[in-house]
């Protein structure tokens, strides 16, 4: 690989002169700046990256790490993450997995989003007490190095359960998210309120993993045992994913079953897939594309060493078809 040092030898200068002119400084001539670069171009030069940010302290790349990249969820997040990074003059990586955290204690990138579970709480205070500026989307941590950009995820299961409520159910499944999801926490926590609070109303908890097979295996579940059942039942699902595959296995499986009037299914997300659904779901709507982007604007207000406060993002409930339930 060729570095300054091969082209400071041809072209008969000193190492620093080469900096100086690869980096556009006025200390160095024209007629010299243009016959070094002439050098580095003939030379097929390419500069080192994790030198130079070694030197300005900064590589104009954001780090935004996922759990996994699975289902319809993340699209929009990160493009409303990319359109705002990409106005501030910054690049955008997509990471996953815990041998991608090095990248924050080498300085790889000037600062992380983080929506992540591999990343433990202790784990993210450690970087933000070296000097690491981040955002996190799902957790609560107070650092001045460290924003928080939560969904309220507890207003948005309070509506869907109080919806249901609202319409006469008494008997009422949720079909929860991975057990290390603080999102999947916030939300049964919520749910859990709404039910105690409610006399009559019994809760029943079906651990899910945020994916269409999870919603297919609690539909089965649910089947089985609402089976000859004349009161209508009411599942509100975490995410629409799992609303959706509960969709999938009642077409295939139950054709009988009438969404909507026997079963009523509420969802959260509302992904575009949700609009299409026969009858349509009703589900927790947010803006994901605004989510990202106000992740992204808050990691610069940080890097600037701006003033920054916790946000939130709200939700609004989206009916679906008339969920009456038989009483």
């Amino acid at each position: 690989m060729v570095s300054i040092k091969d082209i400071a030898k041809q072209a008969r200068v000193s190492i620093s002169t080469v900096s100086y002119a690869l980096n556009g400084s006025p200390k160095v001539t024209d007629e010299t700046t243009a016959r070094i670069l002439a050098i580095a171009k003939e030379l097929n030069y390419v500069p080192n990256a994790a030198a130079r940010s070694l030197k300005t302290r900064e590589t104009k790349i954001i780090g935004v790490f996922l759990t996994d990249f699975s289902g319809a969820f993340y699209g929009d997040l990160l493009q409303g993450t990319k359109e705002i990074l990409t106005q501030k003059g910054y690049d955008l990586i997509v990471c996953s997995g815990k041998q991608s955290h090095r990248m924050l204690p080498e300085r790889m990138i000037d600062g992380a989003i983080v929506l992540d579970e591999t990343f433990g709480s202790e784990e993210l205070m450690s970087y933000a007490n070296r000097g690491h500026k981040l955002v996190v989307l799902d957790r609560e941590l107070s650092h001045p190095n460290i924003n928080q950009v939560l969904l309220d995820n507890k207003a948005g299961a309070m509506l869907a359960a109080e919806y249901l409520i609202e319409q006469g159910h008494r008997t009422l499944y949720v079909v929860t998210g991975p057990n290390g999801s603080y999102d999947s926490k916030q939300r049964l926590q919520a749910v859990t309120q709404a039910v105690e609070r409610t006399a009559g109303v019994k809760l029943t908890i079906i651990e899910g993993d945020f994916n269409k097979s999870a919603g297919e295996r609690a539909a089965a579940r649910i089947m089985a045992e609402s089976s000859g059942s004349s009161v209508s039942t009411a599942v509100f699902c975490f995410n629409d994913e799992m609303a959706i595959g509960m969709f999938n296995y009642l077409a295939g499986n139950h054709p009988n079953i009438r969404i909507g009037e026997q079963i009523h299914i509420v969802g959260f997300d509302n992904m575009e897939l949700a609009s299409y659904t026969q009858p349509r779901l009703s589900t927790i709507d947010y803006s994901k594309r605004k989510w990202g982007a106000l992740a992204a604007e808050q990691l610069i207000k940080l890097i600037n060493g701006d003033s920054v406060e916790n946000e939130r993002i709200y939700v609004t409930l989206i009916k679906g078809n008339s969920v009456k339930a038989a009483k």
